[in-house]
């Protein structure tokens, strides 16, 4: 039996707990992505997310898997990405943790989600993601990468995470920056949008902003 029918756009307080959480994506891209989320989740397979960070995308994720009556995951060792880094324009030292003086973004995501009502509705995984989809053992409607930007992060994301897509399933890619003048954070994740495409294993059905969402009409990743 399928899912029930999460709405299209999230409830009005679930856009303001996003738009007030820490983070970086925009409101259109994140009205996307809920979108892409709700329409993933009457599959009735989990919803996953690779890269937290404080849980501002984790909050539309888990919003469409309450209404679906499926869960949400997200998988981020919470000691920051290469760009989130002192010295780096993306770094933020409110998430430092003063005792080991490394980023820990995991209380900010806990409060976050606390503070939406939605703890219920999300497995957080601590761990770096390649060693969580080695040990993956099922399909899932949604995969969202918005993890490293470097090459071997994303790619590594990449091949872990879409072969578990299942068959009309969504992959949802953030970051996506074609022309190099328009990044700040590398174009690792245009690099794996391309070779998404190129495997014949996903079609690309939406883009927002630098979001792209494929839809997995082959085998293959």
């Amino acid at each position: 039996m399928s899912a029930p029918t999460a709405p299209t756009a999230p409830q009005p307080e679930i856009l303001a707990a996003f738009e007030a959480a820490k983070g970086f994506m925009p409101v259109d891209e994140g009205l996307a992505l809920y979108a892409a989320a709700a329409g993933a989740a009457r599959l009735g397979l989990p919803l996953v997310e690779v890269g937290t960070y404080c849980g501002r995308s984790t909050l539309l994720l888990a919003a469409a898997a309450r209404a679906a009556g499926v869960t949400a995951v997200t998988v981020d060792h919470h000691r920051g990405s290469e760009e989130q880094q002192p010295g780096w324009d993306y770094h933020d030292p409110s998430v430092v943790d003063p005792e080991v003086g490394r980023m820990d973004t995991l209380p900010t995501f806990r409060r976050t989600l606390h503070a939406a009502g939605l703890e219920d509705h999300v497995i957080a995984v601590v761990g770096r993601s390649p060693q969580v989809a080695a040990v993956w053992g099922r399909p899932v409607g949604l995969v969202f990468i918005d993890g490293g930007h470097t090459d071997e992060h994303a790619t590594a994301d990449y091949e872990g995470w879409a072969p578990h897509v299942a068959p009309d399933g969504l992959l949802a890619i953030h970051d996506v920056h074609p022309h190099p003048e328009d990044e700040f954070t590398g174009q690792a994740p245009y690099r794996i949008y391309l070779r998404a495409l190129a495997s014949g294993a996903f079609t690309e059905v939406a883009v927002e902003g630098t979001l792209r969402v494929l839809r997995r009409t082959g085998p293959g990743s």
